[in-house]
């Protein structure tokens, strides 16, 4: 088998993708990325129980060029409340009110922190400040009482702020039974010197709603089956990918089903010849290939909308030559542009021709759609594919783990049942989901479907990442009209959550720490970590808690599955 000769592919150009078929069985030995386990453990909504009184962070900066130009192109975020205090002597107040928040879950208080307990906290940072300030004249520790509070008057009274309200806060909102899922909003705020501290707080918590018969719902859960014809079907697959390329040595011109490696270069229909190369750096076919992979990939729903934002930057791109080197080109293929297969039939290894393409409006890559390209193609040589035999031979070679052909088979119909399975109940899961969320209709608070809205478009703008959007063209994307498309999800999404974790309430449902141990190596495992790496990665993000949480909430949608047939 020629090796070497495997490594050359069809190029984008030239060919079209095959229509999309489901993918068969995964062979041993294959392990999720990084990004894969990172995205299969996304906690999808918030986890309404067992927040802390201070409310849920704002959503995480992605560590990523996704999240920089999402940041940076003003996408929702909540703010911390900042204080300015030109002096203590003033009567300092917050007229503005709280963000929009959803009346039903909006909940407000007003705290007032007693006086002494002010002036108490004055004197013990008076005294803090003596000991480090350092004032001309003095000795580090010996300045005078009223020399630190006429010199940092300001600073005292900001800290006096930020260490006060936020405990008198908390204790307000746990003497008042509040379990607040969002930041809070400090306002009206009051700092007279002698008198009490006074301020008021705006924040959301989950609505009160009882639960219908959730145990009622239904949906089918259809049976399984894999038949041998399917399982031929992918093994043919795994046989055209081990197939070698190999020359043909003979005088005489390519004849159709086999391939002409070719280098070509292509300019758009009147394109100046003098206009700089773009899209001209030389590109090898495997490359190209490497390219069509991610061009042709699906991605969530909140990719491909924010991919529809890069649709002008693409057709400006479009208007570009192209250079590729060492292409392979099928004469007659069914994915061949016809173009390619009428020009170069019968061409031989050496041979030159020119000749032009026009590509449909609905082409599959947006940067040649609905374009006219001159090319010109030198053939290097003719090869001719040759298929290995499907034989014991043939299974030994792919791996180890299997001694005969029909290990092989075995093994595609046990990973092909398996993921036919899954998906099966992935979409009886998703319509248990539909119907429990149709069945409750209840408010949800505003701040967890930004939230909610966040995880969306961030794992959308990191699919654009991964293919090679820069960021500079995510930052020219209409976020507010990408925020807006995903509101409907996300607040389904949040609906679903909140159902979940009151139903995991109402069973009594736990996740026990060897369970949640057993969760974070599998994740440690998916993503070729160690797994106190990853331990400490959850717990410095504040996540473990909420694993939990999203683990109950896993098990209470296994309960409603288990009960729904």
């Amino acid at each position: 088998m020629n090796k070497a000769a495997k490594k050359t592919k069809p190029g984008n150009p030239a060919s079209q993708p095959a229509k999309a078929q489901a993918s068969g069985g995964q062979l041993p030995g294959g392990q999720l990325s990084e990004e894969q386990a990172l995205k299969a453990q996304t906690v999808e909504g918030q986890s309404p129980e067992g927040q802390a009184v201070e409310g849920q962070a704002g959503a995480a900066q992605a560590q990523s060029e996704a999240g920089q130009a999402q940041s940076e192109a003003g996408a929702h975020s909540e703010e911390d409340h900042n204080h300015s205090h030109a002096d203590d002597g003033h009567d300092h107040t917050h007229a503005e009110g709280p963000p929009p928040m959803d009346p039903a879950c909006k909940r407000e208080i007003s705290v007032e922190i007693p006086a002494d307990v002010v002036a108490k906290q004055q004197e013990a940072l008076v005294q803090q400040y003596s000991k480090q300030a350092r004032i001309p004249g003095f000795r580090k520790g010996k300045v005078p009482a009223s020399m630190v509070r006429n010199r940092f008057s300001s600073e005292i009274t900001s800290d006096v702020v930020e260490h006060l309200v936020p405990q008198y806060f908390r204790e307000a909102v746990i003497k008042g039974g509040f379990r607040p899922v969002s930041q809070p909003h400090i306002y009206g705020l009051e700092f007279t010197p002698g008198e009490p501290i006074k301020f008021k707080a705006a924040f959301e918590v989950l609505p009160e709603f009882e639960l219908g018969d959730y145990k009622a719902i239904k949906v089918e859960k259809p049976e399984v089956a894999v038949t041998d014809v399917e399982i031929d079907a992918e093994i043919a697959k795994v046989q055209e990918q081990q197939a070698s390329f190999d020359p043909v040595n003979d005088d005489r011109g390519a004849k159709n089903g086999e391939f002409v490696q070719v280098s070509f270069e292509a300019r758009p229909k009147g394109l100046a010849e003098d206009e700089p190369e773009a899209l001209g750096s030389k590109t090898s076919g495997t490359e190209a290939n490497a390219a069509k992979a991610a061009e042709t990939r699906d991605t969530e729903a909140e990719g491909a909308a924010a991919a529809a934002e890069t649709k002008g930057a693409e057709q400006k791109e479009a208007a570009q030559p192209v250079q590729m080197e060492e292409v392979l080109v099928e004469i007659g293929g069914a994915n061949t542009i016809p173009e390619f297969t009428q020009n170069l039939a019968g061409a031989k290894a050496g041979d030159e021709r020119s000749f032009e393409v026009s590509y449909p409006a609905d082409f599959y890559d947006k940067r040649l759609a609905g374009l006219t390209f001159d090319y010109k193609v030198k053939v290097n040589a003719i090869k001719k594919k040759t298929l290995p035999e499907l034989n014991d031979d043939f299974a030994k070679e792919l791996s180890p783990d299997f001694q005969t052909l029909e290990d092989l088979r075995q093994r595609f119909r046990e990973n092909m049942e398996a993921e036919l399975k899954h998906k099966a109940e992935h979409e009886a899961k998703d319509k248990l989901i539909e119907e429990l969320v149709a069945r409750h209709d209840f408010p949800v608070p505003r701040s967890m479907v930004e939230h909610q809205i966040d995880l969306r478009l961030e794992r959308g703008l990191r699919a654009l990442a991964a293919q090679g959007m820069k960021t500079e063209d995510m930052r020219r994307m209409d976020f507010g009209r990408l925020r807006a498309g995903q509101e409907e999800f996300a607040t389904k999404e949040v609906k679903s959550s909140v159902l979940l974790a009151k139903i995991a309430i109402k069973e009594n449902i736990q996740v026990s720490n060897q369970e949640l141990e057993h969760e974070i190596e599998a994740m440690a495992a998916q993503m070729q970590q160690p797994v106190e790496q990853v331990k400490k990665r959850l717990t410095e993000d504040n996540a473990v808690e909420r694993l939990r949480d999203r683990m109950r909430s896993e098990k209470a949608l296994n309960l409603l599955y288990s009960n729904s047939n």
